[in-house]
């Protein structure tokens, strides 16, 4: 049995809302104990019994009781909560006291705010007004192309308070991502900031969203906010966020809190967009019940987040993380935002920012992790961070290395939470867990009331050996469809084509004896050399702990009726690829893998083509090297990089 890198004692797991959840309901429903896998086994076979204690517990505010926690068993089309009335924004502004910090935003060029329960439901009110005012109305879009700033948690909420349904972009995304994106759902208000500021530059956007808005004829109103000093010299049908917020509206309810209309659980509430390059983004909808549902089982069970923690993700409002994040308002957390670049002036930034806003989750990509593990910069040295108490990870997979230091380097008093899903469940398939011990490249636990399973090729579970990421339960977060599939029939192929009535994900995983996952990276870009599997992050992890690799992207190639493995590294400043740097790599990848794993070819590249959500595009490039057009590089943070991939072309057909 391998070493944990962090086990929790008994005083720790006391005081944990997932041990208090797990008690309450050994007494209610029998349970042989309160160990996870007994709780996790019970959630997935009990799933009406289980979210209905998730809504007792998290006490959700409805104003219709339900009559029913789950219809027929079917997927898709499952039916959640009949009868039941709740609004999604007053469920997440219910719970915080007034005075209470709710938000506490710091921008990259030092800019601080903070807004109170009570200044951020007044807020909310007067957006709200201002939407209303505007025509927004039950099922009408609220579009946003925001920094991550208290602006559009406002906004989302305002829309979520009117039943609108939200959908928002990062300033960074170019005109076509944002216009393949928002032009799909025709928005009546979009909202944007002026510019924003990053790597210390400021860059503009309200004249990039212009050029979008003029190809949306759905549009009534463009409202700016002014997110930097640069003035805005607004033109016709443009309005500034302080006009447009309606004053009037705190003299309209009480206490200035905002009127929240009462819908259905099911109610259309986010669309989020898949981050593929294959033709355009599907637009994904999510609804109000299912998203609270999921979100509370989450931050309550699996991150421990209790009423005033301070929680933070660093985050675009472009990705799922995003919506994640400002759902922790629902357990009465203090939102800390941070817009900017996450290593500007230096590899210090976040870590300063856990020191000064005394953060106690702290939320980051494998991909920031592991440029400050390459600085050689050792966070525990410089900062005080004994306000932590979970670390969490996600957007691709966690190396081994990244686990080790992360124990050494940064904090060695809590758990590290690798956790893994996706935009189409708007959370979590595997998660992290404040009652389990952490072991090296694993995540902890499948998520609970997630029928998390590894399937074989003949669609059987397995555990010890890799399969494809199903979930054999319904859940309530699904998607309630998506945008322009009146038939369902996109919706239908996108996860129910491999097994009938099991939901496939697209990724390749194993499931441990011990209950953890490994994830081994998608399972549509699996390579298949002489007819063996292999997970593109089982190279990639060996790889990147070489010092000398920045980062790297893996392909299998068609060869000779068969499938060659090709290896491209990004390498650090001072180093080239040469003869002795290739047999170490080969050796690395040998001596923690197989022989089947050792690329046929390793090149030097300059960057690594990854979505604006920090996904390597393995299928892009490989597209490109096959000579096919890449449908949708608008998805793509980089596309340019793209270009040396056409140019290396050639001699990859021929050698």
């Amino acid at each position: 049995m391998p070493t944990p890198l962090w086990t929790p004692n008994a005083d720790w797991t006391a005081t944990t809302l997932l041990t208090r959840f797990s008690q309450a309901m050994q007494v209610r429903h029998g349970l042989a104990g309160t160990d996870y896998a007994t709780l996790h086994r019970w959630s997935v076979e009990h799933p009406e019994q289980f979210w209905a204690a998730v809504w007792e517990d998290a006490g959700v505010v409805a104003s219709e009781p339900y009559t029913e926690v789950l219809g027929e068993w079917k997927f898709p089309g499952t039916q959640w909560f009949s009868g039941a009335k709740l609004n999604f924004a007053e469920n997440l502004l219910a719970k915080g006291e007034d005075a209470q910090d709710a938000i506490r935003f710091v921008g990259e060029d030092g800019t601080r705010r903070v807004l109170t329960y009570a200044e951020l439901r007044q807020a909310v009110a007067q957006c709200a007004s201002g939407l209303r005012n505007a025509g927004v109305g039950e099922g009408d879009r609220v579009a946003a192309v925001v920094a991550n700033c208290p602006e559009a948690v406002i906004a989302m909420l305002a829309a979520a308070s009117l039943g609108a349904i939200w959908s928002s972009c990062s300033p960074d995304f170019g005109i076509s991502g944002i216009h393949d994106r928002l032009g799909q759902i025709s928005p009546q208000v979009l909202i944007t900031v002026n510019a924003y500021h990053y790597n210390g530059k400021e860059h503009d956007c309200l004249g990039k969203v212009r050029k979008v808005a003029v190809q949306i004829p759905s549009l009534q109103a463009l409202v700016a906010v002014p997110f930097t000093e640069t003035p805005m010299n607004l033109q016709e049908n443009e309005v500034a966020w302080s006009d447009f917020l309606d004053a009037s509206a705190q003299t309209q309810t009480q206490d200035g809190a905002p009127a929240f209309e009462q819908f259905p659980f099911s109610q259309p509430s986010f669309i989020l967009y898949s981050s593929g390059t294959t033709g355009l983004p599907k637009s994904i909808v999510h609804g109000a019940g299912g998203t609270l549902l999921k979100h509370l089982s989450e931050h309550r069970y699996h991150s421990d987040v209790h009423p005033g923690d301070r929680l933070f993700y660093y985050t675009t409002c472009g990705w799922m993380m995003w919506n994640w994040l400002v759902s922790g308002l629902a357990s009465a957390a203090t939102l800390i935002l941070y817009d900017g670049a996450p290593i500007f002036p230096d590899m210090g930034r976040l870590w300063r920012l856990i020191e000064d806003e005394r953060i106690t989750h702290f939320g980051a990509s494998p991909k920031f992790l592991g440029t400050v593990q390459k600085s050689g910069y050792v966070p525990r040295g410089q900062h005080d961070l004994s306000s932590l108490r979970s670390l969490m990870s996600t957007g691709s997979t966690l190396p081994e290395e990244l686990f080790e230091w992360v124990y050494q380097d940064v904090a060695d008093q809590m758990p590290l939470m690798s956790i893994s899903g996706g935009t189409d469940l708007v959370g979590c398939f595997m998660a992290g867990n404040p009652n389990l011990p952490v072991y090296s490249g694993e995540i902890q636990c499948k998520g609970i009331g997630m029928g998390t399973e590894a399937f074989t090729a003949e669609g059987q579970p397995t555990v010890g050996e890799k399969g494809e990421l199903v979930c054999t339960a319904p859940f309530p977060s699904m998607p309630v469809f998506f945008w322009n599939d009146e038939d369902g029939a996109k919706y239908r192929k996108a996860y129910f084509e491999r097994f009938p009535d099991v939901w496939t994900h697209g990724d390749f995983i194993e499931i441990t004896e011990r209950g953890g996952v490994i994830v081994h990276g998608r399972s549509d870009t699996v390579l298949n050399p002489g007819g063996v599997r292999i997970g593109t992050a089982e190279i990639y992890r060996p790889v990147e702990a070489l010092a000398e690799i920045v980062d790297s992207l893996v392909i299998g190639q068609p060869w000779e009726d068969d499938v060659r493995v090709v290896l491209f590294v990004v390498l650090r400043a001072d180093t080239a690829l040469e003869a002795d740097l290739e047999q170490r790599i080969r050796q690395q990848i040998r001596t923690y893998a197989t022989p089947r794993h050792v690329p046929a070819r390793i090149l030097a590249i300059p960057d690594v083509p990854r979505t604006i959500s920090g996904k390597k595009v393995e299928k892009a490039v490989l597209q490109v090297l096959q000579g096919e057009t890449v449908e949708n590089t608008a998805a793509l943070a980089n596309p340019e990089s793209l270009d040396t991939f056409r140019q290396l072309r050639d001699g990859l057909r021929n050698a």
